[in-house]
């Protein structure tokens, strides 16, 4: 077959892009590389008109052409494949339709010979049988002929186990094709299993064996019924042994292959296999040394006697390629004994095959060394004015408004359309006069504008700037007062009740020493808040030092502090603490960012929930994982949720918590992420760098 050809790579079309400013051109340096020259060279080529309409004028010829021709070459070659699997198939047919009647014809004449007078009269006279029974087997041209009750013989052989010998018994008569083992072969006739022994020869691709010899031989068993001498039962037996049997498998091929039912050059074959041994063939070694004891592929052999199925394809046969068809054969028992196979070479088909293809391509080249010169030589007469036109195109794009074509007159539609493009290019020379004088004009124009609107601005964005500033500081400190007036009152009483609970309790006040620990801890979070917010109107009066803290530490704290809620809302708490790291950042701070993401995601899941808190190491830092059951946040939300004043708590909350969070997050150098899925639920991810170890 030949090789498939494809079309030629797709040519670009590089649009050309001009710009007519001012009608400067700047010239490319000299020193531009090799490949970038290279480059622009093709894109040349590609822009060409030539090249556009050569490609367009040659491609049915050059591409498509050769493709529909291999496409059809190749469905050609499919069909004549399809043709020789047909035909093999037949062949097997033949072979297996005579061997049927070979089986079929053994036990019509073993059952007319078992009712004859004859034999009828040689009953009971045991010398006088006997050399009717050597006659008519050699009449007959079988290898064994005797009389049987069924019992066992003195060489230890049973008639009865042969279901062929069986049915004789039972009164009729049977054929079949069956297996003896050496024994066995030397039981019903002396000598036979020398005759049947074949060596095994070593074969390419068979199942690997450690036999040597095959010494079982493979019979067309037959059997008739007929009456003994005291009016028992018996049977006359036959058979056939086919291992050798030459003449067997010549006749086969003389029928399939006849002559001039190949061609030239191709040979016909036929074996029979004994499992997977041949035992009788016409195909050879060597010039005039059949293939004997050689055996039958393992991919073969599996399909065929492993499945029970045809093989229709081809097949490397001893020592070349054949288009092959093999068949189980079933013995009298019903079991997968051997094969018969018939074939032809392949090697004439694919010659043929071959030099058909060859013949194509050369036809090809011949039409085209004809063709294409005529397809260039009228494609010439389009793009020469066409290439012409582009040049004055090129001319014009470099600065030139001057150039034309000025075709000469009568030279058809494509001189028109140059005369179209001189009038067009005489429009667009005086459109441009006219524009670089408005445009000289607008420029003036716009840069007065442009200098009151930039002084402007500038005014602009400084009031602006003293606006907000003074606008921050006012609510800050409003904020600020308020704050401290509000929760520092409340923290003194609660500080005071603690040391009167305390001085009360006495001794029992080590029963909840935990929780008042954990009182006096969030009362100092309280008055660290407060400062803070002082610290933030006014930074200059406060300063502090950041901590060295354990993350897993304070998340643990931050669950005992959100314990109630958690219990209240009936939400399961999971816990996954991996990291050993601290971080640099207050241990108020990070509480306050915690405690807001867990009572978030308690409201976002209301009732029934599972709130996981998880804390491990990664990319240089700690990891604090917030994760919710919840109703999660949609997508034209979540860009919003750290805006100050944003919430979804509708009256409930002040939209400053995540607000808050980040801020502090991201002062000690982290970062805080989430993710959400509405109906799923969220994740908050605070990221944290490791403090340095000492």
């Amino acid at each position: 077959m030949p090789e498939k050809t494809g079309p030629p790579p797709p040519i670009r079309d590089y649009a050309p892009v001009t710009q007519m400013e001012d009608q400067v051109t700047t010239p490319q340096s000299d020193t531009s590389p090799p490949d970038a020259a290279q480059d622009t060279m093709w894109r040349a080529v590609f822009r060409s008109v030539r090249v556009r309409l050569l490609v367009i004028a040659l491609l049915p010829m050059l591409v498509l052409v050769p493709v529909m021709l291999g496409s059809t070459m190749m469905r050609w070659g499919g069909k004549i494949d399809e043709i020789l699997i047909t035909k093999v198939n037949g062949d097997l047919t033949i072979a297996n339709q005579y061997l049927d009647q070979l089986l079929q014809n053994s036990g019509e004449r073993l059952d007319g010979f078992a009712n004859s007078v004859a034999l009828r009269d040689a009953i009971g006279d045991e010398a006088a049988l006997a050399t009717l029974l050597e006659t008519q087997r050699k009449a007959l041209g079988l290898d064994f002929l005797y009389v049987t009750d069924g019992r066992t013989t003195p060489a230890g052989f049973t008639p009865s186990d042969w279901p062929v010998i069986r049915s004789a018994l039972d009164g009729t008569w049977r054929s079949a094709v069956d297996i003896l083992s050496a024994q066995e072969l030397n039981a019903v006739s002396a000598g036979l299993d020398a005759w049947a022994a074949i060596r095994l020869v070593p074969t390419v691709a068979a199942v690997p064996t450690d036999r040597s010899v095959e010494d079982r031989g493979m019979i067309i068993h037959s059997a008739a019924p007929l009456r003994l001498a005291d009016n028992r039962p018996g049977a006359l037996v036959g058979g056939l042994l086919l291992n050798r049997n030459l003449s067997f498998i010549d006749t086969i091929n003389a029928l399939v292959y006849r002559e001039q039912s190949l061609p030239e050059g191709s040979q016909g074959t036929a074996t029979l296999f004994l499992d997977d041994v041949r035992v009788s063939t016409n195909v050879r070694l060597f010039e005039n040394v059949r293939a004997l004891g050689t055996r039958v592929s393992a991919e073969v052999r599996d399909r065929v006697l492993g499945e029970g199925k045809v093989w229709l394809d081809r097949a490397f046969v001893v020592n070349d390629w054949y288009i092959s068809a093999y068949e189980p054969i079933v013995d009298s028992r019903g079991m997968r004994v051997g094969m018969l196979y018939v074939g032809f070479l392949e090697a004439p088909f694919l010659a043929a095959k071959k030099n058909a293809a060859l013949s194509v391509m050369v036809l090809f080249v011949l039409i085209a060394a004809i063709s294409v010169p005529i397809f260039l030589r009228w494609a010439g007469r389009i793009f020469r004015p066409l290439e012409r036109m582009t040049q004055t195109i090129a001319r014009v794009e470099a600065g030139d408004m001057d150039a034309r074509n000025r075709p000469a007159q009568g030279s058809g539609e494509i001189a028109q359309v140059a005369g179209h493009l001189d009038t067009l290019l005489d429009r667009i020379q005086e459109r441009d006069r006219q524009l670089r004088e408005w445009g000289e004009s607008l420029e003036r124009k716009v840069e007065e504008r442009t200098r009151d609107l930039r002084e402007a601005n500038h005014k602009l964005e400084r009031t602006t700037e003293r606006l907000i500033m003074s606008e921050k500081l006012a609510a800050v400190g409003e904020i600020t007062a308020s704050v401290a007036h509000e929760i520092n009152n409340p923290i003194a009483v609660i500080q005071g009740n603690l040391d009167v609970a305390r001085s009360v309790l006495d001794r029992d006040a080590d029963k909840v020493q935990t929780e008042f620990r954990l009182i006096d801890d969030q009362v100092y979070r309280i008055s660290v808040i407060v400062s803070k917010l002082l610290q933030f109107a006014k930074p200059e009066e406060y300063s502090g030092a950041a901590n060295v803290i354990s993350p897993v530490d304070v998340v643990r704290d931050c669950l005992v502090l959100t314990r109630h809620q958690t219990e209240v809302a009936d939400i399961d708490v999971v816990t996954d603490f991996s990291s050993e790291n601290k971080v640099v950042m207050s241990r108020t701070e990070l509480q306050q960012v915690v405690v807001n993401l867990i009572l978030n995601a308690v409201h976002a899941m209301g009732e029934k929930g599972r709130l996981s808190l998880g804390v491990h190491d990664e990319d240089g830092g700690v990891v604090i994982r917030v994760d919710d059951t919840g109703q999660g946040i949609d997508a034209t939300l979540l860009k919003r949720i750290f805006d100050p004043f944003f919430t979804t708590k509708q009256a409930e909350g002040t939209g400053l918590g995540l607000s808050i969070s980040q801020t502090l997050v991201t002062r000690a150098g982290g970062q805080i992420t989430v993710t959400s899925t509405p109906g799923e639920g969220s994740r908050f991810r605070v990221w944290l760098p490791c403090a340095a170890r000492e």
